[in-house]
């Protein structure tokens, strides 16, 4: 029987998914799991402590990196406890109030890293085409009203997910297709229509990760028309390199959201649920434990940094 739309979201619950045919494999599993968690909260946090700390890299690129961390750390600590409670513990049913409460969270922060990640893009461009204006464009104070505007935007737009959740009707017990609840697998399991909640999810998803996409690619294509206009093969290529850690931080953010999207457009059911639930893990956990690797090693500061914080010398 399902459950009506005004009912408490306490008495129904959803169930977690482990890796299918792995289920008897949590301590296997659990390793690497706990390897990237672990990962990603020391990097993230040493990249937020080493900026915050340094004064001397208190500059528009470090405090968008230190941006992008604490988005990176929100979304581990976001998908953290239910990962944990599946793979450590066993324990895959999850309340509906509490299912809801980690969607809004994953999305939100999702949504923050997409919109800095366009911030750090706008970064480069004013930095390769306006070298001379970059400091004035780029105040402190321009910086800190970017991020609170990511913040609200991002917010804002996933505060009705969890509303609009719950005037669906679900059934007592519903399985999910992964170990952590998103938007658009809990409204899959709904008993009643989901016209608004789809359409809503999609306007949303083109909102924001849609619209960052679009704006973050058009940057690097002003980019790239002054880059082609330096004259030396040095200058470009000096030029061009401050953007590597970007592109890849861009890349490993996207590349399996898109993939995600097209497997769910046209092969979902071609490919074995492995593949995409992989995908899927790959997109959450992944840019949050590499983002702080790639930039300590493409950036000379932030690579110096940890070596003294680590007390390690360099060879």
């Amino acid at each position: 029987m399902a459950v009506p739309s005004n009912s408490n979201a306490s008495s129904f619950f959803f169930i977690l998914m482990d890796f299918p045919g792995l289920e008897s494999a949590h301590c296997w599993t659990a390793i690497p799991i706990c390897l990237i968690y672990g990962l990603s909260l020391l990097g993230n946090i040493t990249i937020m402590y080493i900026v915050k700390s340094v004064h001397s890299l208190h500059t528009p690129m470090y405090l968008f990196l230190s941006m992008l961390s604490v988005a990176d750390l929100g979304l581990s600590v976001s998908t953290l406890p239910s990962m944990a409670a599946v793979f450590l513990l066993g324990q895959r049913k999850v309340g509906a109030a509490t299912c809801f409460a980690q969607l809004f969270f994953i999305h939100t922060f999702s949504v923050i890293e997409s919109a800095v990640l366009l911030a750090m893009a706008f970064d480069r461009c004013v930095a390769i085409r306006e070298p001379l204006r970059y400091a004035t464009i780029l105040t402190t104070q321009r910086i800190g009203a970017i991020g609170l505007a990511v913040v609200t935007r991002s917010a804002a737009l996933h505060l009705p997910l969890p509303v609009l959740l719950g005037r669906l009707q679900f059934q007592p017990m519903n399985a999910l297709s992964h170990s952590y609840c998103v938007h658009p697998d809990v409204v899959r399991l709904a008993r009643s229509s989901t016209l608004v909640n789809s359409g809503f999810g999609l306007f949303v998803m083109l909102s924001t990760l849609g619209t960052d996409a679009v704006l973050i690619l058009l940057s690097y294509v002003l980019i790239l028309k002054t880059v082609l206009s330096i004259a030396s093969n040095a200058g470009r290529l000096k030029a061009f390199n401050t953007c590597i850690s970007h592109i890849c931080a861009v890349l490993l953010f996207y590349t399996p959201l898109v993939s995600l999207s097209m497997i769910h457009r046209f092969g979902k059911k071609r490919l074995p649920a492995q593949v995409y639930m992989l995908l899927s893990y790959l997109h959450f956990l992944v840019p949050p434990m590499l983002n702080p690797i790639v930039y300590s090693i493409k950036t000379k500061e932030i690579r110096v940094r940890i070596l003294k914080v680590f007390h390690l010398k360099k060879l």
